[in-house]
């Protein structure tokens, strides 16, 4: 389930949004699950249902997903987003990440 989708006035941009509530005590789990939900925006983009929920999609725009972390990320975790970030761009979607200020 998409997060939070929406055009970003700006740029024309559709934005998915993951909102990414967890802490990082256990690296591998919160990785996992990150994981889990990238591939899962990854395959709504790709099965063509991102279009079919979202209309405003189809019309030419570029596509990103912005993942928008409650709590400061491990350098694990920017890996992992770093290398998401080559798949998503296969994808034709754009990718970016931060945290919230502490």
């Amino acid at each position: 389930m998409v997060n939070a989708v929406g055009t970003e006035p700006v740029s024309g941009s559709v934005v998915l949004t993951i909102l990414d509530s967890w802490d990082w005590p256990d690296e591998r789990e919160h990785l996992l699950a990150l994981q889990s939900k990238l591939n899962w925006y990854f395959g709504f983009v790709e099965s063509g249902q991102m279009y079919e929920a979202y209309p405003a999609a189809a019309q030419g725009k570029s596509l990103r997903i912005d993942i928008i972390s409650r709590y400061p990320l491990p350098t694990s975790a920017v890996q992992f987003l770093s290398d998401a970030k080559v798949v998503a761009e296969e994808l034709a979607v754009s990718l970016r990440w931060n945290a919230l200020p502490a």
